[in-house]
């Protein structure tokens, strides 16, 4: 994986991010192929500059909470507060987790969240991640929105590997991933049931600037499928695209839709 020096630099930091058990210089190395010396001058700088810590036991390189830090600091100015009470009040109603994912060039990313559920199973992925485009509601949502040439294109760019533990209905081709954007545009929502996960379903709806109509980022409703049946998926969609609108009239007042 050979780059320009400040993208070794990232490729280090993704690489870290990607796994909380952290890495050894020699594994990291290798996944980023480039050459241990040169892997180790990185990880020394960025150790200096306080973005990543080594762990004097195992001597595995591990991110700090710097980088923790200036992502909720961007984030305190910049308009999650108009947000999250929206995120909120959905999730009270729905009794689920409410994710918010934005857009920002060809990547989607999930960036804030409320959780419904207060007893029971909770269904809660991490924050921050890029969102698969092909078998979750959020992707099905956004890529919906274009041409179906245009849809299998991004997807192809995001080449995500399929996990291991991915649904038994998520899309396994193009066919069928076309079969769920179709229905998503008739419905004017995605739905997904176990196709990210088994026992689990979800609905999701773009949220477009109110001027221009351009889908600036996925609102989501998700949780396990003994609550989230079929007919719950469509008894909430009236409620999430109408906070879907309310989101559109908000992103004006906040920057994470920028």
């Amino acid at each position: 994986m050979a780059g320009s020096q400040i993208e070794r630099v990232f490729n280090v930091l993704e690489s870290l991010a990607s796994d909380p058990h952290g890495w050894a210089l020699q594994g990291l190395a290798e996944q980023l192929q480039i050459p241990k010396s040169a892997t180790h001058r990185l990880l020394a700088e960025l150790t200096r500059l306080g973005y990543v810590r080594q762990n004097p036991e195992n001597l595995r390189y591990h991110l700090s909470t710097r980088l923790v830090a200036l992502g909720f600091r961007y984030l305190s100015r910049s308009g999650a507060d108009i947000v999250q009470p929206v995120l909120d009040r959905l999730a009270r109603e729905s009794g689920e987790l409410v994710r918010l994912g934005v857009i920002e060039g060809d990547r989607q990313t999930w960036i804030a969240k409320s959780q419904g559920a207060r007893s029971g199973l909770r269904y809660d992925p991490d924050m921050g991640r890029e969102t698969p485009l092909v078998y979750t509601a959020s992707g099905h949502a956004w890529l919906a929105c274009m041409s179906d040439a245009e849809a299998l294109s991004l997807v192809d760019r995001q080449a995500l590997k399929m996990p291991a533990d991915v649904g038994p209905n998520a899309p396994r081709d193009s066919v069928e991933l076309l079969q769920y954007l179709r229905q998503a545009r008739e419905q004017g929502y995605a739905c997904v049931e176990e196709s990210s996960a088994v026992g689990t379903s979800a609905i999701a709806a773009v949220v477009r600037h109110p001027l221009d109509g351009r889908v600036l980022g996925v609102l989501s409703i998700a949780g396990p499928t003994a609550r989230m049946t079929r007919s719950r998926l469509h008894e909430l969609a009236p409620t999430l695209l109408a906070f879907t609108e309310e989101l559109s009239h908000a992103s004006q007042a906040s920057e994470l839709f920028s």
